[in-house]
């Protein structure tokens, strides 16, 4: 697919993005018979539905687009900020979107290439609200699993708004005033949806407004809202709009452009309002704030919001010849970024292990599972909430239960785990064997998450359709080392599958660093002569895939490895720690584990820690026999009596009363208060 000219064009200059439609169109003083024409309803007020003037009063927003480019604007927006299904159906004219989205943007079209030259073209923006309704947030508190819409309607939605705009020949898709990153991940699949049908990749802007001063009102950082989007397909820029205005914006902007794969726009509001809503600030005021984040090359398009004019726009396109100077080029940091309301680097060099939480899994915890059926949500949140209290990073949830229905479960597991500040900051791996679970539960995360796992187990066509899908909905697929002929078990077959999985899916589009690659965690020690390299064997591998498969991330789950001892405790923590202790220093990324049973390297008995080590190893021939021994003797440690059931650490609170009431308010966690 070849590259819209806009990419080149924004890498050379500052872009200017027109100002509000909205402002010009109160100017009007439109009344109700302005909102009517053929096909609206005329039994509903249309008063304020200003996106069916596209329909009724097309010389109007032709005449505000005209005033735009007139004062130098590169790109204009279409009238089209509510034109949807979600929005519309208030006004009883949902059935009429796809015309009104058409409508708008042949008005823009027109307008732009009348003021087109070769040497300065003009360009049309599809302007894409975010409805009124979150999919991320409860609409009542009391009812935290509760959503108003869904993922899949949303898309619905949007795509048929994204059909009409794109019809009517709009040049960008500008997906603005993001307040719940979900809603935009709707938004940008159906993107993606839309342009592979038509087998054209369109350029595409997502700008976020703040609820606070570095916060979308879902409770996300700029950064990790950055990181949710940023496998937007035709991505050209990553923003912020409305909210506030240009001065108060700026640090977030700057922030932003640390971060940002792609370049930065603004189109802040021109200050913040009135005691009556309104806005004061004039254009010089607006170009005074605006000129620092140019010259510094921060912004590559900018324009106005709430408030903001023609003469705004006049002003700041003033500012933007005066600067002179290109955007600076994107510098995102190296490596693979995650996120839920907060973000998660993994850096490309070495760096501590990102532990992954494993007890949120009913296939691996009986607690867990019997919390699920009984709908005890509290309690399983909880779970989740000691897993992230003990050092988990990211939290893996499975719900591969016969009696459960694993779509429904896992999407009131996410919901309500997305109501408690503490879980909803961190990344969602979502474990599941059934294909349906897994897309259930990424159309419920609003960050960037992992998909626990796809496989070429039922070949090549199955295996890519997966991960575009994946890729579409915001996630990174997590692969494991199994083909058409089974799971691989020896460093042969396990280098084969990682380089055969990393090259399709580099070739498919998936950048390198959204790769994780598990390369089979073996129990040894089991009394097969066979399975006695099973671990040195995938600390190899992962040596190799760092050093073979740029970019990519290696991932394992830990527990698997000392799964011939299961009961023996004691030495399954230091099995487990010796193993990560190699296979981090092999560059293993992350591991599934539960964090709050992990033993330091150093405190195994040194003469114990010889002997696991000589078996994970494969350093000698005995060494499985003589770990076996070491089971025998420690057999007593496993009977050590079970932790307090007042800490989620395995730890008794000791804390006075007041103290641990204080720390329950502020994490939301009953835990301890017993």
């Amino acid at each position: 697919m070849s590259v819209h000219p806009l990419h080149a064009l924004v890498a050379s200059r500052v872009l200017v993005l027109d100002g509000a439609m909205g402002t010009m169109l109160q100017r009007l003083d439109l009344q109700e018979d302005a909102f009517h024409a053929p096909g609206i309803p005329e039994a509903t007020s249309q008063q304020g539905n200003n996106d069916v003037l596209c329909l009724s009063r097309p010389d109007a927003i032709a005449a505000i687009h005209r005033q735009y480019l007139e004062v130098g604007a590169d790109l204009i927006s279409t009238n089209t900020f509510n034109a949807n299904a979600v929005s519309q159906r208030e006004y009883g004219t949902e059935t009429l979107v796809y015309a009104i989205n058409r409508a708008g943007a042949a008005i823009a079209r027109r307008e732009a290439d009348a003021f087109s030259t070769p040497k300065r073209p003009r360009f049309v923006c599809g302007s894409i609200g975010p409805t009124g309704k979150s999919a991320s947030l409860p609409p009542n508190a009391d009812d935290p699993a509760h959503r108003d819409i869904r993922f899949r309607e949303l898309a619905e939605a949007y795509r048929t708004q994204i059909r009409g705009l794109l019809d009517g020949g709009v040049d960008v898709l500008l997906v603005e005033t993001v307040f719940d990153a979900l809603n935009a991940k709707a938004a940008l699949y159906a993107a993606a949806v839309e342009f592979e049908a038509r087998g054209t990749v369109f350029p595409v802007i997502v700008s976020a407004s703040l609820a606070s001063a570095d916060r979308l009102l879902t409770g996300q950082t700029v950064e990790a809202y950055c990181a949710a989007v940023a496998h937007a397909p035709g991505l050209l820029a990553i923003g912020l709009n409305c909210g506030f205005g240009a001065a108060q914006l700026a640090p977030v902007l700057r922030r932003l452009k640390g971060v940002a794969p792609c370049h930065v726009s603004a189109h802040p509001n021109a200050g913040l309002p009135d005691a009556f809503g309104g806005y004061a600030q004039t254009p010089e005021q607006m170009r005074w704030e605006l000129e620092p984040l140019l010259r510094d090359g921060i912004l590559a398009i900018v324009g106005g919001c709430c408030g903001t004019t023609p003469d705004h726009i006049r002003a700041i396109a003033g500012a933007v010849r005066a600067t002179g100077s290109p955007p600076r080029a994107p510098q995102p940091p190296a490596g693979a970024a995650f996120s839920g309301l907060e973000r998660l680097d993994i850096p490309s060099g070495p760096h501590p292990l990102v532990e992954v939480g494993e007890r949120t899994n009913v296939a691996g915890s009986r607690r867990f599972l019997r919390l699920v059926k009984e709908e005890n949500d509290a309690q399983a949140v909880e779970t989740a909430r000691a897993q992230v209290a003990a050092g988990a990073a990211i939290i893996d949830v499975n719900m591969d239960d016969p009696m459960l229905d694993a779509p429904v479960a896992v999407r009131r597991f996410l919901a309500r785990c997305a109501a408690e500040p503490s879980l909803a900051d961190v990344p969602v791996m979502v474990d599941s064997s059934n294909w349906e679970t897994l897309v259930a539960g990424l159309e419920c995360l609003q960050g960037r998450g992992i998909v626990n796992s796809i496989s070429l187990k039922d070949g090549e066509a199955a295996f890519l359709r997966q991960a575009r899908e994946i890729h579409r909905l915001g996630a990174c697929p997590l692969v494991m080392c199994f083909d058409e002929k089974g799971q691989a078990d020896t460093i042969e077959r396990r280098r084969g599958i990682a380089g055969r999985s990393y090259r399709l899916l580099v070739a498919a589009g998936i950048p390198p660093e959204q790769i994780i690659i598990d390369a089979n965690v073996f129990a040894i020690a089991t009394g097969i002569a066979g399975h006695d390299r099973l671990a040195a064997d995938f600390i190899d591998a992962v040596r190799w895939i760092k050093a073979n498969l740029p970019g990519a991330l290696t991932s394992g789950g830990i527990s698997n490895v000392s799964f011939a001892f299961r009961g023996n405790d004691a030495l399954r923590g230091w099995i487990h720690s010796v193993f990560l202790h190699h296979a981090v220093a092999a560059g293993l990324d992350m591991a599934i584990v539960n964090p709050a049973a992990m033993i330091a390297y150093d405190a195994i008995p040194a003469e114990c820690r010889r002997i696991v080590e000589d078996a994970v190893l494969c350093r000698t021939p005995d060494a499985a026999a003589r770990l076996a021994e070491l089971a025998v003797a420690t057999m007593a440690t496993a009977a050590t009596p079970a932790p307090s059931p007042s800490s989620a650490h395995g730890r008794v609170d000791t804390a006075p009363p007041q103290e641990r009431l204080k720390r329950a308010v502020a994490t939301g966690s009953a835990s301890g208060l017993e």
